[in-house]
């Protein structure tokens, strides 16, 4: 699967931005597992989070056995940001989104690995340590439990983190590969008489604006800025037509 094909498949979602990169594209810190181990009231509750996840190095190890990455984001609008069980409720749509594509590139013969924003919570006590997880197949490892900075990240390909107080941006990576057939060997240079094309090259294109306007979102996973009072607009967005079960 070609990553025009991809993008011709999530322009029916409401997703807010988006970014393919590579996995060593991204920078994986030990310094966010000792964030985790000392504030989040998460951290050893959650299959989705450490030390459930495996260390830092077994994390990244996982995710660079993967070529390429999906990076995107969506937004939601709350009443108050700092309401923490109303931010959490708005959630689920991203998640289902993030299911909805990760399908879809797994129905194509496409091997993946999502990690989205904030602890899972698909299930009101999660079981972990003393049992199996209850929903594997609902249950996306946090993105920061794998060393990952979202905010650098976000920086790093300029892409928006911040968009007023009664906004929040939920983001998810999905990393994918096409799996190999045993009955299709992959050619060499000398076979095909050509140089392999460079798979790493970004793409900077962003979703199509639509016709009416589209309110705009922040993340619960981190600090927000004081000097912010109003949401920027935008300059990219993509469909407003709501998930649909099946696509």
């Amino acid at each position: 699967m070609t990553k025009d094909e991809i993008e011709s498949f999530i322009t029916q979602f409401p997703i807010y931005q988006y970014q393919f990169l590579t996995p060593d594209e991204i920078e994986y810190n030990d310094r966010v597992r000792m964030i985790c181990k000392k504030e989040c009231p998460r951290y050893g509750t959650s299959w989705s989070c450490p030390p459930a996840v495996g260390t830092v190095e077994e994390c990244v190890d996982r995710c660079r056995q993967y070529d390429d990455v999906l990076f995107f984001s969506s937004i939601a609008q709350v009443q108050d940001i700092m309401n923490l069980d109303e931010s959490l409720a708005t959630k689920a749509e991203h998640e289902k989104m993030t299911h909805l594509i990760e399908q879809y590139l797994r129905d194509h013969s496409v091997e993946t690995y999502a990690l989205s924003s904030d602890s899972c919570a698909a299930c009101e006590k999660c079981t972990y340590p003393k049992a199996a997880c209850r929903h594997p197949e609902q249950m996306f490892p946090c993105i920061e439990s794998h060393g990952i900075i979202v905010a650098n990240l976000v920086d790093k390909f300029a892409m928006d983190y911040f968009l007023g107080e009664q906004y929040i941006v939920w983001f998810s990576l999905i990393f994918f590969k096409n799996a190999k057939t045993d009955d299709a060997p992959e050619q060499t240079e000398a076979e095909t008489g050509a140089s392999p094309e460079d798979d790493t090259e970004t793409v900077s294109e962003t979703l199509p604006e639509p016709e009416k306007d589209v309110d705009h979102t922040p993340s619960s996973d981190h600090a927000q800025p004081d000097n912010e009072e109003e949401a920027p607009a935008p300059e990219t967005l993509s469909s407003d037509r709501p998930l649909e079960e099946d696509v």
